[in-house]
């Protein structure tokens, strides 16, 4: 059963009081009375019990919707890990008070975990929407700025070769036909376990890949040649598992036994053709030349895994997906997205002006990004919209009246404002988890992404209402 809050009694009062008081980051005052809303508690309770239609009333008593809201925003402000969230709250008087736990039992790290895949990205989009709410409640945002730009939220996976791309399907495939014999014994195709020569020869290509003379050449496509070989052996072993397990060849007499072999099953036919479009583009790219192969794969664990070219010299290639951040005032996110497959930014201008309007009530007086969301289009747009001063720079360009209006006091302040986007997006990286995405999934990239946002958001509110009660006294 899911309650709405905490009943638990407060055993930080009196004697304790004292001793925790202090403790209390300004902010930390702030944001936990904007997270005593009655609208943010609902969107999580109403998410919560929908994992079971008589969650409500029956069952064993859950974690209320409070603490489930408050440990996990806890846990993307610190940038912690599920494990250590219980562990911290479990020690620390102060996070038992932020958090609503007080004198009870600390949420366990699995059970956490679970109730955070309860709140999908619809959930965290109309969680942070609230929070934006508070902050125009507040006044802390006014409406009258506005800065866009983009960056990328890296998956969790290993820098992406063909050659390890082949070493974990194969490895992954092999692992899958061990659980199976393990299972249904030795009965129909026998397991030939290739992981020690499929290991010998990535090792091989990564010896002749460093050098660039043609002998070793020779030597990179004799040992893909054989990577490739060994890796079509293993699917179609992998192949005549799964068929056999299909026909009742390989089968367990307990029920349960014979479930998780139709797991594995299951797990086996996701796999091959992610392993075959990777033995395809290695042939491609290896044999034939052709870097871009359609469909290609960056990962065989997260699909849907693009390389984005932001232009930095660091780091030229990211795996990921691309997120756009939109501020106001106070360097709060007004808006967040992740997208499936990546924008021009030059389309993102007026959309994200026209959902600053929605969030904030106005169209801005000044709108603000960087070279690649400037067109004659875009400019003339914002300002048939009602926008007074848009901070767009034109990479090159031959008009004089152009050039002298990017010359002028308030472009280049506005600009000077925009840079400040660029702060924002690596505090969120830094501070927040946003260099890598730790869920799994395009659903985990946009719970994990809007957790974080919200997380900064409730920060900076803080900060803003500090200041503002500072101000008044």
């Amino acid at each position: 059963m899911i309650t709405l809050r905490s009943a638990q009694p407060r055993f930080t009062e009196g004697f304790l009081e004292q001793a925790v008081g202090d403790l209390w980051e300004p902010w930390m005052r702030h944001a936990d009375r904007i997270l005593e809303d009655e609208k943010l508690l609902h969107l999580v309770y109403e998410a919560l019990v929908r994992r079971h239609p008589k969650s409500r009333t029956r069952g064993r008593l859950g974690a209320p919707a409070e603490i489930v809201l408050r440990m996990l925003l806890l846990k993307h402000i610190r940038n912690w890990s599920f494990d250590v969230v219980e562990r911290e709250v479990r020690s620390n008087l102060l996070y038992r008070e932020f958090t609503r736990v007080y004198a009870g039992k600390v949420p366990d790290s699995k059970a956490l975990g679970r109730q955070a895949l309860a709140l999908g990205p619809e959930v965290i989009e109309q969680i942070h929407r609230r929070v934006v709410e508070l902050a125009v409640e507040n006044q802390i945002v006014q409406g009258r700025k506005m800065r866009v730009d983009t960056t990328v939220v890296e998956t969790n996976i290993h820098y992406p070769t063909d050659s390890s791309l082949l070493g974990d399907g194969n490895r992954v495939l092999t692992r899958l036909m061990k659980k199976v014999t393990a299972l249904a014994g030795s009965v129909g195709t026998k397991l030939r376990d290739r992981s020690r020569s499929v290991k010998l020869r990535v090792l091989d290509i990564a010896r002749a890949a460093r050098s660039k003379v043609p002998q070793s050449q020779e030597k990179l496509k004799q040992a893909y040649r054989k990577l490739l070989d060994s890796t079509g052996r293993v699917v179609g072993q992998a192949k005549r598992f799964s068929q056999e397990i299909a026909k009742g060849v390989k089968q367990c007499a307990d029920f349960l036994q014979q479930a998780a072999l139709e797991g594995l099953r299951q797990e086996i036919e996701t796999m091959l053709p992610r392993v075959q479009q990777v033995i395809r583009q290695t042939k491609a790219r290896v044999f034939g030349g052709d870097a871009h192969a359609e469909g290609k794969l960056f990962s065989i664990f997260e699909t849907s895994t693009e390389i984005i070219r932001k232009g930095k010299a660091g780091k030229p290639n990211e795996f990921g997906k691309m997120v756009k951040v939109q501020e106001a005032e106070n360097q709060i996110v007004t808006h967040f997205e992740v997208y499936d497959q990546r924008p021009t930014d030059s389309d993102l201008l007026i959309p994200a002006i026209e959902i600053h309007q929605q969030c904030t009530g106005r169209i801005p007086d000044l709108a603000a990004g960087d070279a690649g969301f400037y067109s004659a289009k875009n400019t003339a747009q914002a300002y048939r919209m009602g926008v007074k001063q848009v901070s767009v720079p034109s990479r090159s360009t031959k008009s004089a009246a152009l050039k002298q209006k990017q010359k002028k006091r308030w472009f280049k302040r506005g600009q000077k404002w925009r840079t400040g986007c660029e702060g924002r997006i690596s505090v969120l990286k830094r501070r927040h988890g946003l260099d890598r995405c730790r869920y799994k999934g395009v659903s985990g990239m946009k719970r994990w992404t809007g957790l974080g946002v919200i997380a900064d958001n409730l920060i900076n509110m803080g900060r803003a209402l500090d200041e503002q009660q500072q101000s008044a006294a």
